[in-house]
């Protein structure tokens, strides 16, 4: 009984393990650049509004926008981040998609 609840345990964890990797292995970031034509507040706004950051997340991505000139506002796969790149690009924003 013990060696099942060992094996049915280290599956478990291989589960887990791949799972993990998956979610860990994002593969694509969403980059917003600046510009001198969007105002902090529209971006910030986009910001909560497309990618569902909070507004602290939202106003602390902007100020790294303005500074560095760009940020990888968020990471994820391909499939959700190019819809949200999307509606920031038709907002007037300029956002690419960046692969690891």
């Amino acid at each position: 009984m013990v060696s099942n609840n060992l094996k049915t345990k280290e599956l478990i964890q291989e589960d887990i393990d791949v799972l993990l990797d998956e979610i860990i292995d994002f593969g694509c970031r969403l980059i917003v650049h600046n510009d001198d034509v969007n105002t902090f507040e529209w971006v910030i706004q986009s910001l909560v509004e497309i990618c569902k950051h909070t507004l602290q997340q939202a106003e602390q991505c902007a100020m790294i926008i303005h500074f560095k000139g760009r940020y990888a506002v968020k990471e994820g796969a391909e499939d959700i981040l190019k819809p949200m790149k999307e509606a920031l690009v038709d907002r007037g924003i300029g956002a690419t998609l960046e692969y690891e």
